[in-house]
Order: C-alpha cells, then sequence, then structure tokens
C-alpha cells in the first residue's frame, strides 16, 4: 500500500491519523510516518484496509433522499 493509498482510505472513512492510531492501538508517530512513506505499513494492516476500502466502496451510506431511508428515520430506527 502506497502512503497515498493509505490517506485515501483513511479520507474515505473519515479517519484522521491521530483517530485511526487509536482504532488499530498504534503509536501516533507510527501512523504518522506511513502516511508519509518513511516507514513501510505492514502488509496485514494493508490487507485490512483495502477490506474495509472495498466494502465501503460496494456498500455506500444509504441516499437520504431515498424512500427506505426516510421511512427508517421516521420509524426511528
Amino acid at each position: 500500500m502506497t502512503p497515498d493509498r493509505f490517506r485515501e482510505c483513511l479520507d474515505m472513512f473519515h479517519w484522521t491519523q491521530r483517530g485511526f492510531a487509536r482504532v488499530v492501538d498504534r503509536n501516533e508517530s507510527t501512523v504518522r510516518q506511513w502516511a508519509r512513506g518513511k516507514v513501510s505499513i505492514p502488509p496485514a494492516m494493508a490487507i485490512w484496509l483495502e477490506g474495509l476500502a472495498a466494502y465501503v466502496e460496494t456498500n455506500p451510506v444509504p441516499e437520504r433522499k431515498s424512500n427506505a431511508f426516510k421511512a427508517s428515520e421516521q420509524a426511528g430506527t
């Protein structure tokens, strides 16, 4: 995973580097080094992030305008 792709994934999930460090229980400086390309992103982390990205890309948040979304909002769910 490239540093650009790493940052793109964080953006996709609305994670800051600090927030991501908390989620994955890593030191913030390590995550910053990954984002700058100073340290390679561990393969297991890259695979996990790409899996999340694939899920998000194929399962977008429902549009607010959709009838199903409006119905669930009105029902309080």
